[in-house]
Protein backbone atom coordinates (compact mmCIF):
# COMPACT_ATOMS: atom_id res chain seq x y z
CA UNK A 1 0.00 0.00 0.00
CA UNK A 2 0.95 3.63 -1.09
CA UNK A 3 0.75 7.11 1.06
CA UNK A 4 -1.34 8.69 -2.00
CA UNK A 5 -4.97 7.25 -1.77
CA UNK A 6 -5.87 9.01 -4.71
CA UNK A 7 -6.70 6.25 -6.47
CA UNK A 8 -8.72 4.67 -3.85
CA UNK A 9 -10.64 6.83 -2.68
CA UNK A 10 -13.36 7.89 -6.04
CA UNK A 11 -15.87 10.88 -6.34
CA UNK A 12 -18.73 9.06 -4.16
CA UNK A 13 -16.86 6.46 -2.58
CA UNK A 14 -14.13 4.10 -1.70
CA UNK A 15 -13.32 1.22 -3.78
CA UNK A 16 -9.94 -1.11 -4.44
CA UNK A 17 -8.60 -4.04 -4.42
CA UNK A 18 -8.41 -6.42 -0.92
CA UNK A 19 -5.77 -6.48 0.31
CA UNK A 20 -3.38 -5.57 -2.68
CA UNK A 21 -4.97 -1.61 -2.23
CA UNK A 22 -6.33 -1.76 1.13
CA UNK A 23 -6.51 -3.61 4.05
CA UNK A 24 -8.40 -4.09 7.73
CA UNK A 25 -5.61 -1.60 8.80
CA UNK A 26 -6.68 1.10 6.58
CA UNK A 27 -10.71 0.16 7.46
CA UNK A 28 -9.50 0.58 10.88
CA UNK A 29 -8.03 3.83 10.14
CA UNK A 30 -11.07 4.80 7.75
CA UNK A 31 -13.95 4.41 10.61
CA UNK A 32 -11.73 6.21 13.31
CA UNK A 33 -11.30 9.59 10.38
CA UNK A 34 -14.88 9.36 9.34
CA UNK A 35 -16.17 9.54 12.85
CA UNK A 36 -13.46 12.99 13.42
CA UNK A 37 -14.81 14.68 10.06
CA UNK A 38 -18.83 14.02 10.21
CA UNK A 39 -19.12 13.96 13.78
CA UNK A 40 -21.35 12.25 16.09
CA UNK A 41 -22.41 10.16 19.17
CA UNK A 42 -22.72 7.13 16.89
CA UNK A 43 -22.85 5.08 13.66
CA UNK A 44 -24.57 2.75 11.93
CA UNK A 45 -22.27 0.00 9.73
CA UNK A 46 -23.13 -2.97 7.40
CA UNK A 47 -22.11 -4.55 4.74
CA UNK A 48 -22.59 -7.16 1.69
CA UNK A 49 -21.99 -10.79 1.22
CA UNK A 50 -18.13 -10.37 -0.26
CA UNK A 51 -15.60 -12.89 1.69
CA UNK A 52 -13.97 -9.65 2.65
CA UNK A 53 -16.60 -7.65 3.79
CA UNK A 54 -17.44 -8.49 7.21
CA UNK A 55 -13.76 -8.34 8.67
CA UNK A 56 -13.28 -4.96 6.67
CA UNK A 57 -17.15 -3.75 8.20
CA UNK A 58 -15.41 -4.93 11.78
CA UNK A 59 -12.10 -2.78 11.40
CA UNK A 60 -13.83 -0.09 10.92
CA UNK A 61 -16.62 -0.14 13.57
CA UNK A 62 -13.49 -0.50 15.70
CA UNK A 63 -12.03 2.77 14.29
CA UNK A 64 -14.78 4.49 14.96
CA UNK A 65 -15.44 3.25 18.25
CA UNK A 66 -11.50 4.26 19.13
CA UNK A 67 -12.99 7.77 18.42
CA UNK A 68 -15.61 7.50 21.16
CA UNK A 69 -18.19 6.77 18.65
CA UNK A 70 -21.32 4.11 19.93
CA UNK A 71 -21.18 2.00 16.54
CA UNK A 72 -25.21 -0.37 15.41
CA UNK A 73 -24.14 -2.99 13.41
CA UNK A 74 -27.10 -4.13 11.19
CA UNK A 75 -24.61 -6.95 9.13
CA UNK A 76 -25.60 -8.62 6.09
CA UNK A 77 -27.59 -5.95 4.01
CA UNK A 78 -28.25 -4.05 0.57
CA UNK A 79 -27.26 -0.75 0.24
CA UNK A 80 -30.58 0.94 0.54
CA UNK A 81 -31.12 -0.96 3.32
CA UNK A 82 -28.01 0.56 4.83
CA UNK A 83 -29.61 3.96 3.71
CA UNK A 84 -32.90 2.52 5.90
CA UNK A 85 -31.39 2.58 9.12
CA UNK A 86 -28.76 5.83 8.54
CA UNK A 87 -32.26 7.17 8.00
CA UNK A 88 -34.54 5.95 10.32
CA UNK A 89 -32.19 6.23 12.94
CA UNK A 90 -30.84 9.48 11.86
CA UNK A 91 -26.66 8.14 12.22
CA UNK A 92 -24.38 8.64 9.54
CA UNK A 93 -23.62 5.46 8.08
CA UNK A 94 -21.14 3.56 6.35
CA UNK A 95 -21.70 0.22 3.85
CA UNK A 96 -19.06 -2.37 2.88
CA UNK A 97 -19.53 -3.22 -0.72
CA UNK A 98 -18.01 -2.64 -4.18
CA UNK A 99 -21.12 -3.20 -5.65
CA UNK A 100 -20.55 -4.86 -9.04
CA UNK A 101 -17.32 -5.24 -9.44
CA UNK A 102 -15.55 -8.42 -9.01
CA UNK A 103 -14.60 -10.54 -6.02
CA UNK A 104 -11.32 -8.91 -5.27
CA UNK A 105 -13.20 -5.79 -5.07
CA UNK A 106 -14.64 -3.88 -2.22
CA UNK A 107 -15.26 -0.81 -0.84
CA UNK A 108 -17.28 2.06 1.41
CA UNK A 109 -20.15 3.98 0.68
CA UNK A 110 -20.44 6.72 3.02
CA UNK A 111 -23.36 8.79 4.39
CA UNK A 112 -24.39 11.15 7.08
CA UNK A 113 -26.83 10.97 9.51
CA UNK A 114 -30.40 10.80 7.53
CA UNK A 115 -28.76 9.04 4.36
CA UNK A 116 -27.03 12.03 3.20
CA UNK A 117 -24.41 11.88 0.81
CA UNK A 118 -20.53 11.96 1.54
CA UNK A 119 -18.43 12.94 -1.77
CA UNK A 120 -15.31 14.53 -2.54
CA UNK A 121 -16.86 17.92 -2.13
CA UNK A 122 -19.20 16.81 1.03
CA UNK A 123 -16.59 15.02 3.88
CA UNK A 124 -14.41 12.63 1.60
CA UNK A 125 -11.90 14.34 0.15
CA UNK A 126 -11.52 15.49 4.11
CA UNK A 127 -11.44 11.76 5.24
CA UNK A 128 -8.98 10.94 2.73
CA UNK A 129 -6.48 13.35 3.97
CA UNK A 130 -6.80 12.40 7.37
CA UNK A 131 -6.07 8.86 7.01
CA UNK A 132 -3.04 10.25 4.55
CA UNK A 133 -1.72 11.66 7.28
CA UNK A 134 -1.77 8.49 9.56
CA UNK A 135 0.38 6.60 6.90
CA UNK A 136 4.18 6.30 6.98
CA UNK A 137 6.46 6.64 4.02
CA UNK A 138 6.02 2.48 3.28
CA UNK A 139 2.09 3.06 3.73
CA UNK A 140 1.82 1.21 7.02
CA UNK A 141 -0.68 2.69 9.17
CA UNK A 142 -0.34 4.56 12.13
CA UNK A 143 -3.58 5.73 14.14
CA UNK A 144 -2.66 7.72 16.94
CA UNK A 145 -4.27 7.63 20.80
CA UNK A 146 -7.69 9.75 20.51
CA UNK A 147 -8.26 12.34 23.49
CA UNK A 148 -10.32 11.79 25.91
CA UNK A 149 -9.54 8.39 25.61
CA UNK A 150 -13.06 7.14 26.00
CA UNK A 151 -14.08 4.10 23.22
CA UNK A 152 -17.59 3.71 21.89
CA UNK A 153 -19.72 0.47 22.09
CA UNK A 154 -20.46 -1.75 19.56
CA UNK A 155 -23.70 -3.48 19.30
CA UNK A 156 -25.96 -5.40 16.77
CA UNK A 157 -29.51 -4.50 15.29
CA UNK A 158 -31.63 -6.34 13.27
CA UNK A 159 -33.09 -3.86 10.60
CA UNK A 160 -34.49 -6.23 7.39
CA UNK A 161 -38.08 -5.83 8.84
CA UNK A 162 -38.07 -2.36 9.39
CA UNK A 163 -36.63 -1.91 6.10
CA UNK A 164 -38.78 -3.85 3.89
CA UNK A 165 -42.18 -2.31 6.20
CA UNK A 166 -41.06 0.95 5.21
CA UNK A 167 -40.83 0.58 1.41
CA UNK A 168 -43.86 -1.38 1.65
CA UNK A 169 -45.95 1.60 2.99
CA UNK A 170 -44.64 3.96 0.01
CA UNK A 171 -45.92 1.98 -2.12
CA UNK A 172 -49.94 0.80 -1.84
CA UNK A 173 -49.64 -2.70 -2.83
CA UNK A 174 -53.15 -4.22 -1.82
CA UNK A 175 -55.17 -4.48 -4.86
CA UNK A 176 -52.34 -6.11 -7.29
CA UNK A 177 -53.37 -9.09 -9.20
CA UNK A 178 -51.20 -12.67 -8.97
CA UNK A 179 -48.00 -12.14 -10.79
CA UNK A 180 -45.30 -14.82 -11.51
CA UNK A 181 -41.73 -12.65 -11.13
CA UNK A 182 -38.43 -14.13 -12.20
CA UNK A 183 -36.10 -12.51 -9.88
CA UNK A 184 -32.15 -12.44 -10.41
CA UNK A 185 -30.07 -12.00 -7.34
CA UNK A 186 -26.61 -12.57 -8.92
CA UNK A 187 -25.44 -13.96 -5.61
CA UNK A 188 -25.65 -10.33 -4.21
CA UNK A 189 -27.70 -8.95 -1.76
CA UNK A 190 -31.55 -9.53 -3.92
CA UNK A 191 -31.10 -12.68 -2.43
CA UNK A 192 -31.34 -11.43 1.11
CA UNK A 193 -34.16 -8.80 0.42
CA UNK A 194 -36.39 -9.84 -1.92
CA UNK A 195 -37.94 -12.82 0.31
CA UNK A 196 -38.53 -10.17 3.40
CA UNK A 197 -39.52 -7.19 1.28
CA UNK A 198 -41.92 -9.23 -1.52
CA UNK A 199 -43.22 -11.61 1.39
CA UNK A 200 -47.16 -11.90 1.74
CA UNK A 201 -47.38 -10.27 -1.67
CA UNK A 202 -49.66 -11.93 -4.21
CA UNK A 203 -46.16 -13.15 -6.45
CA UNK A 204 -44.94 -16.41 -7.77
CA UNK A 205 -41.48 -15.36 -7.36
CA UNK A 206 -38.77 -17.70 -9.69
CA UNK A 207 -35.47 -17.05 -7.76
CA UNK A 208 -32.31 -17.38 -9.51
CA UNK A 209 -29.13 -17.50 -7.94
CA UNK A 210 -30.44 -16.02 -4.74
CA UNK A 211 -27.05 -17.75 -2.69
CA UNK A 212 -25.16 -15.28 -0.98
CA UNK A 213 -21.77 -15.39 -2.65
CA UNK A 214 -19.30 -12.84 -3.14
CA UNK A 215 -17.35 -15.06 -5.94
CA UNK A 216 -20.34 -14.10 -8.11
CA UNK A 217 -19.69 -17.79 -9.64
CA UNK A 218 -22.86 -17.13 -12.00
CA UNK A 219 -22.38 -13.83 -13.95
CA UNK A 220 -21.17 -10.88 -12.10
CA UNK A 221 -23.54 -8.90 -10.52
CA UNK A 222 -23.73 -5.64 -13.01
CA UNK A 223 -27.39 -5.19 -14.63
CA UNK A 224 -26.14 -2.35 -16.86
CA UNK A 225 -23.96 -5.00 -19.14
CA UNK A 226 -26.41 -7.10 -21.41
CA UNK A 227 -24.80 -9.97 -21.09
CA UNK A 228 -25.66 -10.32 -17.77
CA UNK A 229 -29.29 -10.47 -18.61
CA UNK A 230 -29.03 -13.19 -21.00
CA UNK A 231 -30.19 -15.60 -17.55
CA UNK A 232 -33.05 -13.51 -16.61
CA UNK A 233 -34.23 -13.29 -20.27
CA UNK A 234 -34.12 -17.00 -21.06
CA UNK A 235 -36.18 -17.58 -17.61
CA UNK A 236 -38.90 -15.33 -18.25
CA UNK A 237 -39.80 -16.73 -21.34
CA UNK A 238 -39.04 -20.47 -20.30
CA UNK A 239 -41.46 -20.04 -17.18
CA UNK A 240 -43.98 -17.41 -18.93
CA UNK A 241 -43.36 -14.78 -16.12
CA UNK A 242 -45.04 -11.64 -16.02
CA UNK A 243 -41.68 -9.92 -15.58
CA UNK A 244 -38.21 -10.19 -14.80
CA UNK A 245 -35.84 -8.35 -12.38
CA UNK A 246 -32.61 -8.26 -11.71
CA UNK A 247 -30.38 -6.31 -9.01
CA UNK A 248 -26.98 -5.52 -9.10
CA UNK A 249 -24.50 -6.60 -6.30
CA UNK A 250 -25.30 -4.51 -3.35
CA UNK A 251 -29.11 -4.84 -4.33
CA UNK A 252 -29.17 -0.36 -4.39
CA UNK A 253 -30.17 -0.92 -8.53
CA UNK A 254 -32.96 -2.74 -10.34
CA UNK A 255 -33.27 -3.04 -13.79
CA UNK A 256 -36.95 -4.53 -15.76
CA UNK A 257 -37.70 -7.44 -18.36
CA UNK A 258 -41.10 -7.23 -19.99
CA UNK A 259 -42.86 -10.65 -20.59
CA UNK A 260 -41.51 -11.04 -23.31
CA UNK A 261 -38.13 -11.33 -22.36
CA UNK A 262 -36.60 -7.83 -23.64
CA UNK A 263 -35.53 -5.03 -21.22
CA UNK A 264 -37.43 -1.81 -20.40
CA UNK A 265 -35.03 1.07 -20.30
CA UNK A 266 -34.13 2.48 -17.29
CA UNK A 267 -35.63 6.23 -18.73
CA UNK A 268 -39.18 4.38 -18.82
CA UNK A 269 -38.65 2.98 -15.93
CA UNK A 270 -38.19 6.91 -14.32
CA UNK A 271 -41.17 7.87 -16.45
CA UNK A 272 -42.97 4.96 -15.03
CA UNK A 273 -42.32 5.83 -11.25
CA UNK A 274 -42.56 9.91 -11.86
CA UNK A 275 -46.08 9.17 -13.25
CA UNK A 276 -47.09 7.42 -9.95
CA UNK A 277 -45.46 10.04 -7.49
CA UNK A 278 -46.17 13.13 -9.27
CA UNK A 279 -49.89 11.41 -9.17
CA UNK A 280 -49.56 10.86 -5.23
CA UNK A 281 -47.87 14.39 -4.80
CA UNK A 282 -51.20 15.81 -6.61
CA UNK A 283 -53.37 13.97 -4.34
CA UNK A 284 -51.99 15.03 -1.13
CA UNK A 285 -52.06 18.91 -2.65
CA UNK A 286 -48.43 19.08 -3.74
CA UNK A 287 -49.01 21.68 -7.06
CA UNK A 288 -46.25 21.36 -9.52
CA UNK A 289 -44.24 18.50 -8.14
CA UNK A 290 -40.66 18.45 -9.50
CA UNK A 291 -38.96 15.45 -10.99
CA UNK A 292 -35.07 15.35 -11.37
CA UNK A 293 -33.40 13.76 -14.45
CA UNK A 294 -29.78 13.71 -15.05
CA UNK A 295 -28.97 14.79 -18.75
CA UNK A 296 -28.43 11.48 -19.90
CA UNK A 297 -32.09 10.11 -19.20
CA UNK A 298 -34.59 9.83 -22.38
CA UNK A 299 -35.89 13.26 -23.49
CA UNK A 300 -39.06 11.23 -22.82
CA UNK A 301 -38.62 11.60 -18.70
CA UNK A 302 -39.34 15.78 -18.81
CA UNK A 303 -41.88 14.94 -21.70
CA UNK A 304 -44.01 12.71 -19.52
CA UNK A 305 -43.19 15.06 -16.52
CA UNK A 306 -44.61 18.07 -18.15
CA UNK A 307 -47.73 16.41 -19.56
CA UNK A 308 -49.06 15.45 -15.89
CA UNK A 309 -47.95 19.29 -14.44
CA UNK A 310 -44.76 18.36 -13.27
CA UNK A 311 -41.60 20.09 -13.16
CA UNK A 312 -38.27 18.06 -14.59
CA UNK A 313 -35.38 18.94 -13.53
CA UNK A 314 -31.84 18.22 -15.49
CA UNK A 315 -28.85 17.17 -13.69
CA UNK A 316 -25.56 15.90 -14.06
CA UNK A 317 -24.70 12.57 -13.60
CA UNK A 318 -23.86 11.21 -10.05
CA UNK A 319 -26.27 10.68 -6.90
CA UNK A 320 -24.04 13.55 -5.31
CA UNK A 321 -25.91 15.57 -7.88
CA UNK A 322 -28.96 14.19 -7.53
CA UNK A 323 -29.73 13.87 -3.82
CA UNK A 324 -28.28 17.80 -3.64
CA UNK A 325 -30.56 18.84 -6.20
CA UNK A 326 -33.71 17.23 -4.69
CA UNK A 327 -32.69 18.71 -2.12
CA UNK A 328 -32.74 22.51 -3.34
CA UNK A 329 -35.90 21.57 -4.98
CA UNK A 330 -37.98 19.32 -2.86
CA UNK A 331 -38.27 16.70 -5.34
CA UNK A 332 -40.60 13.96 -5.14
CA UNK A 333 -38.45 11.61 -7.16
CA UNK A 334 -35.34 10.69 -9.39
CA UNK A 335 -34.12 8.78 -11.84
CA UNK A 336 -30.95 8.36 -13.77
CA UNK A 337 -30.11 6.49 -16.71
CA UNK A 338 -28.19 3.94 -14.74
CA UNK A 339 -31.34 2.43 -12.48
CA UNK A 340 -30.76 4.48 -9.70
CA UNK A 341 -34.23 5.92 -8.52
CA UNK A 342 -34.49 8.55 -5.84
CA UNK A 343 -37.13 9.29 -3.48
CA UNK A 344 -38.17 11.80 -1.33
CA UNK A 345 -40.04 9.54 1.05
CA UNK A 346 -36.94 7.50 1.54
CA UNK A 347 -34.41 10.60 2.80
CA UNK A 348 -33.31 11.37 -0.82
CA UNK A 349 -31.58 8.10 -0.86
CA UNK A 350 -31.63 5.80 -4.07
CA UNK A 351 -33.55 2.04 -3.70
CA UNK A 352 -34.32 0.22 -6.66
CA UNK A 353 -36.20 -2.38 -4.41
CA UNK A 354 -39.22 0.61 -4.20
CA UNK A 355 -39.03 1.69 -7.80
CA UNK A 356 -39.28 -2.44 -8.48
CA UNK A 357 -42.19 -2.23 -6.36
CA UNK A 358 -43.87 0.64 -8.27
CA UNK A 359 -43.31 -1.46 -11.43
CA UNK A 360 -45.54 -4.43 -9.99
CA UNK A 361 -48.14 -2.19 -8.26
CA UNK A 362 -48.63 -0.66 -11.97
CA UNK A 363 -48.18 -3.70 -13.44
CA UNK A 364 -50.54 -5.73 -11.11
CA UNK A 365 -53.57 -2.73 -11.05
CA UNK A 366 -54.69 -3.30 -15.04
CA UNK A 367 -54.44 -6.15 -16.81
CA UNK A 368 -52.27 -5.48 -19.72
CA UNK A 369 -48.66 -6.77 -19.88
CA UNK A 370 -45.78 -5.01 -18.92
CA UNK A 371 -44.27 -4.19 -22.69
CA UNK A 372 -48.06 -2.67 -23.76
CA UNK A 373 -47.92 -0.90 -20.08
CA UNK A 374 -44.35 0.47 -20.88
CA UNK A 375 -44.63 1.53 -24.71
CA UNK A 376 -45.65 4.50 -24.00
CA UNK A 377 -42.43 5.85 -22.23
CA UNK A 378 -40.61 4.23 -25.07
CA UNK A 379 -40.63 7.32 -27.24
CA UNK A 380 -36.88 7.39 -29.18
CA UNK A 381 -34.54 5.41 -30.10
CA UNK A 382 -31.43 4.72 -27.99
CA UNK A 383 -27.79 3.84 -28.62
CA UNK A 384 -26.96 2.88 -24.92
CA UNK A 385 -23.58 4.01 -23.17
CA UNK A 386 -20.75 3.28 -25.59
CA UNK A 387 -17.00 3.73 -24.65
CA UNK A 388 -14.09 4.56 -26.84
CA UNK A 389 -10.67 4.44 -25.63
CA UNK A 390 -8.81 7.96 -26.41
CA UNK A 391 -5.62 9.55 -25.32
CA UNK A 392 -6.48 13.07 -24.90
CA UNK A 393 -10.41 13.13 -24.21
CA UNK A 394 -10.69 16.71 -24.34
CA UNK A 395 -9.21 16.89 -28.14
CA UNK A 396 -11.14 14.41 -29.51
CA UNK A 397 -14.14 15.93 -27.53
CA UNK A 398 -12.96 19.33 -29.03
CA UNK A 399 -12.94 17.51 -32.60
CA UNK A 400 -16.83 16.86 -32.02
CA UNK A 401 -17.72 20.26 -30.72
CA UNK A 402 -16.36 21.54 -34.16
CA UNK A 403 -17.81 19.31 -36.22
CA UNK A 404 -21.52 20.54 -34.82
CA UNK A 405 -21.35 23.82 -34.07
CA UNK A 406 -22.81 26.46 -36.24
CA UNK A 407 -25.37 23.94 -37.97
CA UNK A 408 -29.15 25.04 -37.98
CA UNK A 409 -31.39 24.21 -35.01
CA UNK A 410 -28.44 22.83 -32.95
CA UNK A 411 -27.69 24.05 -29.47
CA UNK A 412 -24.87 22.62 -26.98
CA UNK A 413 -24.07 22.80 -24.05
CA UNK A 414 -21.34 21.62 -20.90
CA UNK A 415 -23.50 20.50 -18.09
CA UNK A 416 -21.65 17.45 -17.76
CA UNK A 417 -19.25 16.70 -21.08
CA UNK A 418 -20.60 17.87 -24.15
CA UNK A 419 -24.45 18.10 -24.86
CA UNK A 420 -25.33 18.40 -28.51
CA UNK A 421 -28.49 18.62 -29.61
CA UNK A 422 -31.23 18.97 -32.80
CA UNK A 423 -34.98 19.24 -33.43
CA UNK A 424 -35.21 15.73 -32.72
CA UNK A 425 -31.72 14.12 -31.59
CA UNK A 426 -29.31 14.50 -29.20
CA UNK A 427 -26.17 13.28 -27.99
CA UNK A 428 -23.48 13.52 -24.91
CA UNK A 429 -20.15 12.94 -24.46
CA UNK A 430 -18.44 12.46 -20.93
CA UNK A 431 -14.94 11.52 -20.21
CA UNK A 432 -13.81 9.30 -17.53
CA UNK A 433 -13.33 10.02 -14.18
CA UNK A 434 -10.57 7.33 -14.02
CA UNK A 435 -10.28 5.86 -17.26
CA UNK A 436 -8.83 7.05 -20.97
CA UNK A 437 -12.16 6.91 -21.88
CA UNK A 438 -15.47 8.55 -23.87
CA UNK A 439 -18.88 7.51 -22.83
CA UNK A 440 -21.35 8.49 -25.65
CA UNK A 441 -25.20 8.25 -25.14
CA UNK A 442 -27.39 9.59 -28.61
CA UNK A 443 -31.02 9.09 -29.04
CA UNK A 444 -33.22 10.33 -31.93
CA UNK A 445 -36.89 9.85 -33.21
CA UNK A 446 -36.18 6.83 -35.16
CA UNK A 447 -33.90 4.20 -35.33
CA UNK A 448 -32.03 4.96 -38.45
CA UNK A 449 -31.22 8.79 -37.31
CA UNK A 450 -29.75 7.50 -34.12
CA UNK A 451 -27.79 5.16 -35.99
CA UNK A 452 -26.24 7.66 -38.25
CA UNK A 453 -25.54 9.60 -35.24
CA UNK A 454 -24.48 7.34 -33.55
CA UNK A 455 -21.89 6.53 -35.96
CA UNK A 456 -21.02 10.23 -37.11
CA UNK A 457 -20.14 10.98 -33.74
CA UNK A 458 -18.13 7.87 -33.00
CA UNK A 459 -15.87 8.00 -36.23
CA UNK A 460 -14.94 11.09 -35.38
CA UNK A 461 -13.94 10.17 -32.15
CA UNK A 462 -11.93 7.09 -33.14
CA UNK A 463 -10.73 8.55 -36.23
Amino acid sequence: MVRDLKQLVKAYDVRGVVPDQWDESLAYAFGAAFVEVVGGSAVVVGHDMRPSSPSLSRAFAEGAASRGADVVEIGLCSTDQLYYASGSLDLPGAMFTASHNPAQYNGIKLCRAGAAPVGQDTGLSDVRELVESWLDEDGKVHVPAAAPAAVGGLSAKETLGGYADHLRKLVDLTAIRPLKVAVDAGNGMGGHTVPTVFDGLPLDVVPMYFELDGTFPNHEANPLDPANLVDLQAKVREVGADLGLAFDGDADRCFVIDENGDPVSPSAITALVAEREIARAQAAGEANPTIIHNLITSWTVPEVVRDLGGVPVRTRVGHSFIKQEMANTDAVFGGEHSAHYYFRDFWRADTGMLAALHVLAALGGQDGPLSALTAKYERYAASGEINSTVADQAAATEKVRAAYAGLEGVTTDELDGLTVAGPDWWFNLRASNTEPLLRLNAEAKDPAKMAELRDGVLAIVRG
